[in-house]
Parts: structure tokens; sequence; C-alpha cells
């Protein structure tokens, strides 16, 4: 059998695996194998094991959603059940105990207090929980980039009809000379009325990582706040908020962590808590409490219940190892394709501005035919971004990914760059 009909037939395969943690027995299959040397690439082809990977097509858009993989999707559905079992006795006891367990965890992850973290249903959520319930004045200023989440743009626009505060807006280079130019480009836009600042950790159409500490500590200076769109980075790079010192900060779980669909993070810093107007009213009437932004009615406990089920996954494998694996994946494909005529990255060269996400375009295709044309001729899936000064497709590796698919992908993009 070739290596990659083995790879699929393994990654089917995965979908009877039994519940993890896993271990390995004499003569059982192997879905109980062991999972070998973490720092061997026969670490990698036992982790693909554990994703039923579809054969029609090589997966190349993980960032809107991190499927789950087999021993945590078990780990769901044994939730499900057993909430489903227990009904509203569940309900009425310890949801919220076992959801206050999950945000407790990812505090932990992210390295803040458990007291400025609770558990969302995605970074729009998140972020719009903020951008709502500040307390805007007339004239206040809000600065952005226009290569932000389009919802949260959305919802400042909404902000400034509401209240009439002015919403500011910078453009990204996709290639920065600095950290310099970048902290620069948000200064510039700052007034004594500026109020509050919106920045990506991770720009999600391009991958590009920006510096945090620094945009911070200059608005900080100003007496402005930060608020970070980190959609794309938990579970996916280090992501420590004591070291950011932001003021605010929202993740999709269900990204990178590779939680059910329906679980974010939103963390508030423990100052600015009674400032936020809540979006719901809860019964929490303390205003230092940070439940009381997060009254999020009957929803899916069972999600909630699998973020420590995530969590555990993402340990078996080694947080700094697998920011390193995702890096490798991007840079493999991204390296072979930077000086290729009619090839367009648009994300920066430098290796530590990006980890597993990057986006390329062709200067003889729009990003739409591109996506297209993957798909159908090349069985490659992707996603097209074509606004502002992106103007490609966002490719996106996970850790299932091989070395084998990506120079499919590569060869790929090199037969469409030379055609007129």
């Amino acid at each position: 059998m070739k290596k990659r009909q083995f790879l699929r037939y393994v990654g089917s395969a995965a979908m009877a695996a039994p519940l993890f943690p896993i271990t390995a027995s004499a003569g059982e299959t192997h879905e109980s194998l062991p999972y070998p040397d973490k720092d061997s690439e026969a670490f990698w082809e036992r982790i693909r094991m554990d994703y039923r990977l579809k054969p029609d097509y090589i997966n190349l858009e993980n960032g809107y959603y991190n499927f789950v993989p087999t021993p945590i999707l078990n780990k769901f559905m044994e939730h499900v059940r057993e909430v489903n079992y227990q009904g509203s006795y569940y309900m009425r006891t310890v949801q919220w105990e076992n959801k206050n367990k999950a945000a407790a965890r990812v505090a932990q992850l992210v390295n803040c207090s458990e007291k400025e973290l609770v558990i969302t249903r995605n970074t729009t959520e998140s972020l719009d929980l903020i951008i709502g319930g500040f307390p805007w004045e007339k004239g206040d200023e809000a600065i952005f980039a226009v290569q932000d989440y389009g919802a949260m743009q959305l919802h400042f626009e909404q902000m400034q009809k509401r209240y009439g505060m002015v919403c500011k807006k910078v453009s990204l280079p996709n290639h920065p000379k600095s950290d310099d130019e970048i902290v620069e480009l948000y200064a510039s836009q700052i007034t004594p009325k500026t109020k509050l600042m919106m920045v990506c950790h991770m720009v999600n159409v391009t991958g590009q990582i920006l510096p945090i500490r620094k945009i911070c500590d200059m608005a900080h200076a100003h007496g402005v706040e930060v608020m970070v769109d980190g959609a794309h980075c938990v579970g996916h790079i280090k992501v420590d908020l004591a070291e950011l010192d932001c003021d605010y900060y929202g993740s999709s779980l269900h990204k990178w962590l590779s939680t059910p669909l329906g679980a974010g993070m939103l963390y508030v810093a423990e100052k600015h808590i009674p400032k936020i107007w809540p979006l719901l009213a809860e019964h929490e009437d303390d205003e230092t409490k940070i439940r009381r932004l997060n009254h999020t009615g009957t929803h899916p406990v069972h999600t909630d219940l699998t973020i420590n089920d995530c969590v555990d996954y993402l340990e078996l494998i080694g947080m700094e190892r697998k920011e390193e694996r995702l890096r490798q994946l991007q840079r493999y494909w991204s390296d072979q394709l930077r000086n290729v005529d009619n090839v367009v990255i648009n994300t920066p060269v430098e290796p530590y501005r990006s980890c597993g996400i990057a986006n390329v375009g062709l200067k003889n295709m729009k990003p739409h035919d591109l996506a297209k044309t993957l798909l159908e001729e090349f069985d490659v899936w992707t996603v097209a971004i074509d606004f502002e000064n992106v103007h490609g497709c966002r490719i996106t590796p996970n850790v299932y990914t091989t070395f084998d698919e990506l120079d499919r992908f590569v060869a790929a993009m090199k037969t469409m760059a030379k055609r007129t």
C-alpha cells in the first residue's frame, strides 16, 4: 500500500478510536498504539491517525474550524450522552461549576487569573461584548485596521451610529520593515479623545503576528486601552496574557485548540470589569465579577466540558512543539514559492512574524479563481481572500498535514503560475 493510501486508510479507521488518553497493548490495532518519540516524524504520523480525513481533497483550510480529532470527539460524545442522561438535574446543579473549571483551565493555559476569563461562544461574541459594553461618549475615538475581522468592524460602526463615537482605521502593511513601523502606524492615529484600540494578535487573512506588547506599551503611555483579537492564537502559538499586558483579549477555542464548534474565551483585566456593560442581564450583580458579562442562557454545555479534554490533548503534543510544527509546515511551502514568477506571498518573510497561517496569490489569477482551480483541478481545499491589500488564498495546514500534501500544493501553484 502506498504511503498516502495508508495515511488515508488510518485516518478513516481512526473514527473507531477509544477514549483519550490512548494506551497500547500487544496485538491491538493502531487506535491503541502509543505516541512515539515526540521529536520524531513518527510522532506526527501517529497524531495524523487521530484524525478522520476525507479522501476527496487535501484540507488546507483549518483556520475557520479545526475539526476535532477522534479521541476528543469520543470524549465529546460521552459528555453529550451524560448531560442527556442527567437532564435538568445536571443543568440545575453542576453546569456552572463545570464551566468555571473549564474557564480556569484556559486561564492557566494563557497565564491570567481565573477571575479575569470566561468561556464564550467565539471571538466575535467575546470582542463584541467589549465593543458594545464599553462606556462610549460622543466624540470618543476607537482605532482598528481595515484588515481586522469584519464582524468587529461592523460593531464599532454600530456604536458610532448609536453613541456618536468616531472610528479611525489604519491599513497594515503585509511586509512591515520593523516592529516600530507597526507601532507608529497605530500611534499616528491617537488623539486625546482615543479610548480604545483593537489590534490583531495574528491577522486572520495573512497570518501576520503583530508586536502586541510593544503596541500595548505605546497605547498605555497615551492612556489608551487595547483589545486584542486573538482568534487564531490559543492552541496555535504560546499566549501569555501577563506578558502581553493587554486590557481585553478574545479567542475562538474551536480553531486551534480544536474544541467542538461554539467555544471561545474572553479575558478582561480585573480593573476594567466594573465599567463594561453586559450585553444580557445576569443574576450576578457584583460589578467586580466577570461572570456578569457572561449570560448565555441555555446552551450546549457538553462543549464546555470538552474544553478540558482539548487542553489535555494539547498538553500531549506540547504547546511549544505544536507551534514549532505549524511554523515548519508553513515555511515548508511558502519558502518554496517566495521567488517563483507570478507568485505573491502576502505574509512576512521573517519566521517570528507568522506561524501556521500564510497567504499566497497569483498575479495571473484572481483569488476566487485560484481557490476554485485548486479544488477542482488539484483537489486542494482552501479559501479565497480578496480585499484591501490582500489578494490570494489563505493556507492553513494543521498538525495532521504531511509534507507530501504540501508538495502537491506547491506543484499546483507552480503549474498555475506558468499559465497565461
